[in-house]
């Protein structure tokens, strides 16, 4: 199993660390002329566009990102509305902003480098108003552009060992990286930020769904090449991250393709010319699964890795604890997640002022709260 191969991660560990001499030697500098486009275009496909007009409710920021929904017993299918409001906070562009050379785009989740080389896909049955499909989210116009018609849910279910969120879901949404978008910049070191820029992505999404009480549920065990096979992408470029099962509903027959036909979708050059890393390729390749049978392996050992427990004392000596004093829903500041995620957008703004006690014990608390994957022990991970 090409996932045990625990001295790849080392090797690519040790060789794109940085130390003072490293930095020194290393001749790279920005090549501002082939910087990639920060889009994924399907220059041939017609956009759906998404609603414009979003409601965001008005649970708190603090409120939504302790709250972990839990799978409903009922129905809880997602309409395009809902659909497009969680992909706005997400993904989409909260603030466009022009200066004399062009405009600058904000979005609603940092990204190293403001490179954002993390794409959404959306694979899901019949929605209200959304046909069953395979689409890819277009943040530059807001729109969806379907790369398959009709429902695929069941490569999703053989592809993660028939994971009870991804069979129950009306729809799954996929992250992936598109290597050289961040790679232009940080060379090989662009596979350390996958995970990392796609987790703001995660981190937005969850509570965007908590702020909607749909059940949500991160699976980053799959079968890798039927991930890629679905949704087309090139394993020399890029890679699926994770898959997020949204909402519940009965278990329905899902038709499963006895193969999924390989289809090839023109897009708009990232760059002028790409530069390839091939130890960013090597990593991902030594970390992927290849079977049901891996899968199944995986998440079984995933699944009984102890979690840490939650609502630790801060710990000052092993004779002296002071505990934590977080704020309660209702305490603290009341902002809406949408209005947290529209002001502090892609960028971050520290204050001087110092931090209170009660601040950082929330904090840490909120940081350590337990969302639902198939990592992390029985309650799912926490962070």
């Amino acid at each position: 199993m090409k996932n045990r191969d625990v001295q790849a991660a080392w090797d690519y560990h040790n060789g794109t660390k940085h130390s003072y001499e490293s930095i020194r030697r290393n001749p790279h500098s920005l090549d501002w002329e082939n910087q990639p486009i920060p889009f994924k275009i399907y220059s041939k496909l017609e956009p759906i566009p998404l609603p414009h007009d979003l409601s965001f409710g008005q649970m708190s920021a603090l409120r939504a990102i302790a709250t972990c929904e839990a799978a409903a017993e009922r129905a809880v299918i997602p309409s395009l509305q809902t659909l497009a409001e969680i992909l706005y906070l997400a993904a989409g562009i909260t603030k466009r902003k022009k200066y004399p050379g062009g405009e600058m785009l904000f979005r609603a989740a940092a990204c190293t480098g403001a490179l954002y080389h993390i794409d959404l896909y959306v694979v899901c049955g019949d929605l209200p108003d959304l046909g069953a499909g395979v689409y890819h989210f277009s943040p530059h116009d807001f729109a969806l552009r379907k790369l398959r018609a009709g429902d695929y849910r069941g490569v999703l279910v053989r592809a993660s060992a028939n994971e009870p969120a991804i069979a129950n879901a009306p729809l799954i949404i996929i992250s992936a990286s598109t290597y050289w978008r961040n790679a232009w910049k940080y060379q090989s070191r662009a596979y350390r930020h996958c995970y990392w820029d796609s987790g703001t992505i995660l981190a937005n999404l969850l509570a965007a769904a908590a702020v909607r009480h749909v059940p949500a549920k991160v699976v980053v065990g799959f079968q890798d090449g039927l991930i890629n096979d679905l949704l087309s992408l090139d394993p020399k470029r890029e890679g699926a991250l994770t898959l997020t099962a949204l909402g519940s509903a009965a278990v329905a027959s899902q038709s499963l393709p006895a193969k999924v036909e390989p289809l090839v979708f023109e897009t708009v050059p990232l760059s002028r010319k790409e530069i390839d890393y091939p130890a960013i390729r090597t990593m991902h390749e030594a970390s992927v699964l290849e079977s049901e049978a891996e899968v199944s392996e995986w998440r079984k050992q995933a699944s009984a890795s102890p979690s840490p427990p939650g609502g630790v004392p801060l710990s000052l000596e092993s004779e002296r604890t002071i505990s934590l004093q977080p704020f309660g829903d209702d305490e603290g500041p009341q902002d809406t997640l949408a209005e947290v995620i529209r002001r502090r957008g892609s960028t971050r703004e520290f204050s001087p002022e110092a931090v209170s006690f009660r601040q950082f014990s929330t904090m840490l608390d909120r940081a350590t709260r337990a969302i639902g994957s198939d990592f992390g022990g029985p309650l799912g991970a926490k962070l």
